[in-house]
């Protein structure tokens, strides 16, 4: 059964991620500057730093950030109006009952938006973007669906790394160092992809796709850190959105496409072997069910678009496929009537 939060809560939602995405503007130290790379477009903040030239990265031209830069010096002026208005807000998805964050998990996720990584391209992957879409999709999410993880994934392009040409606010090794996390020895040294708090098991791991056969450590140049490349990953991540994270006063972080995260959790699901993994293979199966429901209520168009593209990129795509949704019938009767 889908159950669908009030319009209360879902205006209340609304609200929060414009303001907060109004935010993301209210800090600019110069004048916006529109530079092409390859065929997009891309704004930054244009400001001088002693005899140097600074250029920090906003975000991709959209028509909708374009209107954002324009009022730019309202958001500024409306800034301590804006933060009383988001606690409001908060304080009503709390009544709501809306899923909210653990206070670590809630911490170490401000301080890497902080930090810029939502910013320059990082994408929170996994089971902490789920519980995230209540708020996109506008419906309650169940306690099986949803159950806390310590894992923190996020995923990010290396070639967009690369291409940004900006880098973190701060290294992400001393926001880490600050935070009580130690970094986990890589095959390769010198090479950190993965941290784990010194005090509790929370695991913060950096992601990338894989376009070659092997699945080894690349470099993401704007977060100056490696992560981990997969296949199937530049599917999930690709045209992700932003999103409020519901911690304090609200923190704008960036998530996949829900239909993109319901079809990628069929080939992960499928890719999953042995006992040990089985409990992540159910999990991931679940989430699945779920966001194809309600997909195929709300979003149906989309869905169908996500579904057929993964089919079109290869027998390997629609084997994992296949091999999932003959456990789900329920969800494959719903993807076939799309």
């Amino acid at each position: 059964m889908i159950h669908p939060h009030s319009a209360i809560g879902v205006a209340a939602w609304t609200d929060l991620l414009r303001l907060l995405r109004d935010s993301s503007l209210g800090t600019l130290r110069g004048s916006p500057q529109r530079k092409a790379i390859g065929n997009k477009h891309y704004w930054y903040d244009r400001y001088r730093l002693g005899n140097d030239v600074v250029d920090r990265y906003i975000g991709e031209d959209t028509p909708e950030l374009r209107v954002r830069l324009e009022r730019q010096a309202e958001i500024t002026r409306q800034a301590k109006a804006s933060e009383r208005e988001r606690a409001r807000l908060m304080r009503v998805l709390r009544a709501e009952g809306y899923l909210m964050p653990d206070a670590q998990t809630g911490q170490v996720l401000m301080a890497m938006a902080r930090a810029g990584v939502f910013r320059l391209g990082g994408t929170l992957v996994g089971t902490h973007a789920f519980r995230l879409y209540e708020g996109e999709l506008g419906v309650r999410i169940g306690f099986d669906q949803s159950a806390m993880t310590d894992d923190i994934d996020i995923a990010s392009f290396e070639r967009l790394s690369v291409a940004l040409q900006d880098q973190v606010d701060e290294p992400l090794a001393d926001v880490f160092s600050q935070l009580k996390f130690d970094p986990l020895p890589a095959l390769e040294p010198g090479r950190t992809w993965r941290w784990r708090q010194t005090d509790r098991s929370t695991l913060v791991e950096f992601l990338t796709p894989s376009f070659s056969a092997e699945e080894g450590l690349r470099e993401l140049p704007a977060l100056g850190v490696c992560a981990q490349s997969l296949h199937y990953l530049n599917y999930l991540i690709a045209e992700p959105v932003q999103v409020p994270l519901l911690y304090r006063s609200g923190v704008l972080v960036q998530v996949p496409r829900p239909e993109r995260f319901a079809i990628h959790k069929l080939i992960v699901a499928s890719r999953r072997r042995g006992r040990a993994e089985d409990l992540k293979a159910r999990k991931d199966r679940a989430q699945a069910a779920f966001l194809i429901e309600v997909l195929a209520e709300t979003r149906p168009q989309d869905l169908a678009e996500a579904y057929e593209e993964a089919r079109e990129n290869g027998p390997a795509w629609r084997r994992r496929l296949d091999e999932t949704l003959a456990q789900m019938p329920d969800s494959l009767e719903r993807l076939t009537a799309l």
